[in-house]
C-alpha cells in the first residue's frame, strides 16, 4: 500500500466529496425535474423536459459517479483505511458499485427512452405504454438512488461499523 501525506488525503478526500455530492445534488434535481413530467400539457416542454433530465444523466450523474468510485478506490489504495479492513468501507464499495451498475442498466436506458419517444411523439408520448412506465421507473429509480446514495455519504462520517478482526483481513488476504 502506498501512502500519501496529510495534505494529499484531504485533498483526495475533498474531490471524493465533491464528485458524491454533485452526484447526491443531480439526482436529487431528477426527482424535481421528474415530477415536472407528470403536469405537462405541452409537447414540446415535454421533449425539453427529458432532454435536461438525459442532459444531466450524461453530463453530471455519470461523470461524478464514476469519479466518485475512481476517487474512493484511490482512497482506500493510498491510505490506511484500505479496501476491506472496515465494514462500511465495505459497505460503501457495495452500495456504490449496486448504484452504478442499475442506474446503467435501467435508469440511464429508461432517461434515454423517454427522450427518444417524446422528440417522436411529443405530448401523445404519454399515451405509449413504454414511455409511461419509463416515466415511473425514472422517477422511483431516482428517488431510491438519492436515498442511497444519502446513506452512504451518512456511512462516510458516521463510520457505524468497526473494524473487522485480524484473522478476517488475514482470510481475505491470503484468497
Amino acid at each position: 500500500m502506498k501512502n500519501i501525506n496529510a495534505k494529499q488525503k484531504q485533498w483526495l478526500i475533498t474531490l471524493h466529496v465533491a464528485f458524491a455530492a454533485m452526484w447526491f445534488g443531480t439526482a436529487l434535481c431528477m426527482i424535481a425535474i421528474a415530477l415536472m413530467n407528470w403536469n405537462t400539457a405541452n409537447g414540446d416542454q415535454l421533449y425539453a423536459i427529458n432532454s435536461v433530465m438525459k442532459l444531466l444523466d450524461d453530463v453530471v450523474i455519470i461523470p461524478s459517479a464514476f469519479f466518485s468510485l475512481l476517487s474512493g478506490g484511490l482512497i482506500c489504495w493510498l491510505t490506511i483505511w484500505g479496501f476491506f479492513k472496515h465494514y462500511w468501507v465495505i459497505a460503501k464499495w457495495i452500495g456504490t458499485v449496486t448504484l452504478i451498475v442499475t442506474g446503467s442498466i435501467w435508469l440511464g436506458p429508461w432517461t434515454n427512452a423517454m427522450t427518444a419517444i417524446s422528440a417522436e411523439d411529443r405530448l401523445q408520448a404519454l399515451q405509449n405504454p413504454l414511455y409511461v412506465f419509463d416515466q415511473k421507473g425514472v422517477l422511483i429509480g431516482a428517488i431510491v438512488q438519492t436515498s442511497s446514495l444519502l446513506f452512504i455519504i451518512a456511512i462516510s462520517f458516521v463510520k457505524p461499523w468497526g473494524k473487522r478482526s485480524v484473522k478476517t483481513q488475514k482470510q481475505a488476504s491470503a484468497s
